[in-house]
């Protein structure tokens, strides 16, 4: 069954308490490798440390992002915050960039210099416990994700969803250097926890841009907000849909086509009575809706007229 959609307020209590179980992972998580790395003296542990670490930094950063993004508008700033949890996202990519580009560059030294591990045991240990904690808030930020469509949520979680294959490789690793003696398997491990975390980050950058570049909600969303406007039958041929998401809120403008002979005031309540429908699926959006005359319209809409009236 489908959940309800929550309201602004809702999804950012949601979405502040799965960031703060973040930053409490990520946190223990860079503890624990910290001292496991200093007693094994494993590349591949140092990579996964170093990504738990700016995990740590990217995290913090995102409980700032959504607590601002939640702020209401004001006057400097009519449209909200919500972007701030974009520019959040923006800044894992970052991170997460520079760290692959650090831990592929130990992991080269270290294939071509391999060192023997020590205390390969803990080592180990700390890998499945890491393991185990990443998964389990990852479950969670899935839970928070299928009731709210937050980016810097989603961000985090592709961080974490990549800690999880990258704490795997490096306890394939670490295990593999101890059981067979090979000690360039642990650096290789760390190579592909380095193009793991590429990957990620790139998809975090792409759905960062989107939200940055008022990219258009998906097309079952946009096909559901034409029938909620349209179950009124005075009003039809919604054109000019426009659509943007902002952090928790989603914008929408659209023009629609009335019957010239309404009242002023019929008008009116036919068009409120449509954004009510609105809220009810969509209860975070903002919305203009704007009343054409049927059959009387003339062009208009400013600069962008032209080209959203080529799109329904």
């Amino acid at each position: 069954m489908t959940q309800p959609r929550l309201t602004s307020a809702e999804a950012t209590a949601l979405t502040r308490r799965v960031t703060l179980l973040s930053v409490a992972t990520a946190a223990i998580l860079v503890a624990i490798k910290l001292g496991a790395w200093i007693a094994s003296g494993s590349t591949a542990m140092l990579a996964s440390m170093a990504d738990s670490g700016l995990d740590l930094i990217a995290s913090l950063a995102t409980a700032f992002a959504v607590r601002y993004a939640a702020a209401p508008p004001d006057a400097e700033h009519r449209f909200g915050h919500g972007k701030a949890e974009a520019f959040a996202s923006l800044l894992q990519a970052g991170l997460v960039f520079a760290s692959a580009a650090l831990i592929a560059r130990e992991a080269i030294g270290d294939f071509l210099d391999p060192h023997p591990l020590r205390r390969e045991g803990l080592a180990v240990a700390v890998m499945v416990v890491s393991t185990v904690l990443t998964a389990v808030l990852i479950a969670a930020q899935t839970r928070v994700l299928r009731r709210t469509a937050s980016v810097a949520v989603s961000g985090d979680r592709a961080h974490y969803a990549t800690d999880l294959a990258s704490n795997a490789v490096a306890l394939v690793g670490i295990g593999a250097s101890a059981l067979l003696g090979l000690n360039g398997l642990d650096a290789v491990a760390a190579l592909v926890i380095a193009a793991l975390l590429l990957w990620g980050a790139i998809g975090v950058f792409r759905e960062a841009a989107n939200q940055l570049m008022d990219r258009e909600l998906p097309e079952e969303d946009r096909a559901e907000i034409v029938r909620l406007v349209t179950a009124d039958g005075r009003l039809a041929n919604v054109h000019q849909l426009r659509t943007r998401a902002s952090g928790p809120y989603i914008h929408m403008q659209m023009h629609v086509d009335l019957d010239p002979e309404l009242t002023l005031e019929a008008a009116h309540q036919a068009i409120v009575a449509a954004e009510k429908r609105i809220l009810e699926a969509f209860p975070a959006a903002d919305i203009l809706i704007h009343a054409d005359p049927r059959g009387r319209a003339e062009p208009h809409g400013g600069a962008f007229a032209e080209a959203a009236a080529q799109t329904p």
